[in-house]
């Protein structure tokens, strides 16, 4: 059952019942019903309701005025009214630039919503190791185990949280994107799950680097074992995939059994391409990567290890690092110890250092929080928070942690630093580097690769790191700037009643008077609705803007809008979001009034405009107190 689900029900009873609606979409903050007979809804009743703003009426929709958490109420009301995907708001557009950025700009979206559980799960682990390492209590202790699935659940089950993410950010029916994730984590098709000592069905590519033993077919398809708990890669290209597999069968499956057809049909095709294809693709992406890496060793065991720490946190966020962990247990089992692997120890602590002087420079108030608990998070070997929600949003200190593990790794090939027990993470691992002899020489080199790589991480992200002034917040993000240039217009005169009865929040008004809607404030994307009409955004002081170009613009359908960012986007202050073109929306008939809303504004004690009568794009707008 949804969160809003009683609201939902109530919604639907009170504007006719499901046989009164003909169609239902969002805007940012409004269910707007299609009704075949606006006199059987209870007007009254819905402006009553706690979760409903007001009820309006206009341009022949009927229109409940939810706020900000309008589209989990939507979420919720579709399936009472059993209309299907076809009255769903389209996904969004793909934004322009360049596909390297697109990407990381994708994956940084997706991981957006989980990264504050990774940091507290990442800190969860490192602690629970602290203690049994201080003796306050032992690893077969239930204590032990509890905490230890606490911090473990969210990395062992992470396609889980990826496809309810993913699925958001394409488009797809978020609990359908829970499904995908929770079957790639299916226990069947793990490759860990192969009893041991079962015979294989037969090798695929027998006699190449690339042989894989095959223990299922997919009727007659081979099926290659693959481990995807705690990948990223795969479980977002096959919600990707999925997403387009929805799309094109909702065009196709009648209405009458769209409900359930479409996810059955969905399911059944996308998944079977996701552990046939894109799970085998990472493995032998990182099957190369690895025989590549042994044949540098074979010659310069430094530049081996500089590749291992240059590469290694891009090969985890491709999940393709999974190649070298049958070498690494190979050594370990064969040898006594690994030294192929373990150049990527310099990755820990060259990112953690990265975070660090992020810290210490960042006038971001929100970066600056989560940079402590991912420093400390990093120090006990769990880096992927400060990856996806610091470092490669920001792009150049990812860089930086990329080089600066190279460094350290290129200091550990040269000097054949070796693991001789598997296990531990981060600081933890540092026992089972002790060389079996009681030797120090091991450890040493340990401590001083761990040295060179935070100070080369630090020094290179201080130098090179910097926030220009207009990517902070002057007075901690509490002067919001103007998003247009044009001349104000009080809140109380604009035409809609929901926006000029302050019911959405406090602000202002502007008319616009070129097409270009500009970043008022650094901050995050928390809603692109589809149209482009609309954008809602938080900022470093938790203020959460709301800009809504122009009144019921949303009946054009997004023509005339060109959307420059998504969801789940970091932007500057300055940085263009949106493109619009006056002429066509006056032309239409449309009003170009655009109110500019803090709609959580009951949080601060005050939100005063500026004074300005006209204002151009970057003047001060809103001062939040």
């Amino acid at each position: 059952m949804g969160k809003y689900q009683e609201l939902a029900n109530d919604i639907v009873k009170n504007v006719g019942g499901r046989e009164n609606v003909s169609g239902l979409v969002h805007c940012i903050t409004r269910l707007r019903f299609t009704l075949k007979d606006e006199s059987k809804a209870n007007d009254d009743v819905l402006k009553a309701m706690s979760g409903v703003v007001t009820v309006m009426k206009s341009g022949g929709q009927y229109q409940v005025v939810i706020g900000n958490h309008v589209a989990e109420v939507f979420e919720d009301v579709m399936p009472l009214l059993d209309l299907g995907t076809a009255n769903a708001p389209a996904p969004e557009e793909k934004k322009k630039g360049r596909f390297l950025d697109r990407a990381i700009d994708v994956v940084s979206g997706i991981f957006q919503p989980i990264l504050s559980i990774m940091a507290a799960c990442g800190m969860l682990k490192g602690f629970n190791t602290l203690f049994v390492a201080m003796g306050f209590y032992s690893a077969t202790s239930g204590g032990y185990l509890i905490i230890n699935a606490a911090g473990d659940a969210l990395f062992t089950f992470l396609p889980l949280f990826l496809g309810y993410t993913a699925a958001k950010k394409f488009g797809l029916k978020p609990m359908l994107g829970l499904a995908m994730g929770a079957a790639m984590c299916y226990p069947g098709i793990q490759s860990g799950a192969v009893s041991a000592g079962a015979e294989p069905l037969y090798t695929l590519l027998k006699g190449t680097m690339f042989a894989s033993p095959v223990y299922i077919d997919f009727f007659g398809i081979p099926v290659i074992s693959v481990d995807y708990t705690g990948t990223v890669i795969p479980v977002i290209l096959a919600v990707w995939f999925a997403s387009k597999c929805e799309k094109f069968f909702s065009k196709f499956v009648p209405d009458l059994v769209k409900f359930f057809f479409v996810p059955m049909l969905t399911m059944l095709v996308a998944l079977p391409v996701a552990v046939l294809f894109l799970g085998p693709v990472a493995t032998f992406g990182s099957t190369l990567i690895s025989e590549f890496t042994l044949t540098i060793r074979g010659f310069s065991p430094m530049l081996a290890g500089a590749v291992v720490g240059l590469t290694w946190q891009i090969l985890v966020i491709f999940g393709m690092h999974w190649g070298f962990i049958p070498v690494y247990i190979n050594n370990i089992m064969t040898l006594g110890y690994d030294n192929v692997m373990m150049p990527f120890f310099a990755c820990t602590f060259a990112t953690s250092a990265v975070v660090l002087a992020i810290f210490l420079k960042t006038k971001d108030k929100k970066l600056k929080e989560m940079a402590i608990p991912n420093f400390i998070s990093g120090i006990f070997g769990v880096t992927e928070p400060a990856i996806y929600g610091i470092l490669l949003p920001l792009k150049k200190p990812f860089i930086i942690s990329c080089i600066a593990g190279g460094i350290g790794g290129a200091f550990y090939g040269q000097f054949n630093f070796r693991k001789f027990i598997m296990g531990g993470m981060g600081i933890f691992e540092l026992p089972n580097m002790m060389n079996p002899d009681g030797s120090l020489d091991n450890i040493i080199v340990a401590f001083t690769g761990i040295l060179i790589s935070m100070a080369a991480g630090f020094i290179l992200t201080m130098i090179f790191y910097k926030e220009k002034p207009e990517e902070t917040d002057s007075a901690d993000g509490k002067r919001i700037a103007s998003p247009l240039k044009g001349k104000i217009v009080q809140l109380e005169d604009v035409e809609d009643a929901a926006f000029s009865s302050g019911a959405l929040g406090k602000g202002i008004a502007i008319l616009p008077e070129e097409g270009i809607l500009y970043a008022p404030s650094d901050g995050t994307i928390t809603a692109m609705f589809p149209t482009g009409h609309a954008i809602g955004m938080i900022n470093g002081a938790g203020a959460e803007i709301l800009m809504h170009v122009g009144m019921d613009t949303v009946q054009l359908g997004g023509k005339g809008f060109k959307p420059l960012i998504q969801t789940g986007d970091t932007v500057k202050k300055g940085q263009k979001l949106l493109e619009f073109d006056i002429k066509l929306i006056k032309e239409a008939g449309y009003s170009l009034v655009t109110p500019v809303l803090i709609t959580n504004s009951a949080q601060f004690e005050k939100v005063d405009p500026a004074g300005a009568d006209k204002v151009n794009a970057g003047d001060s707008l809103l001062i939040l107190g």
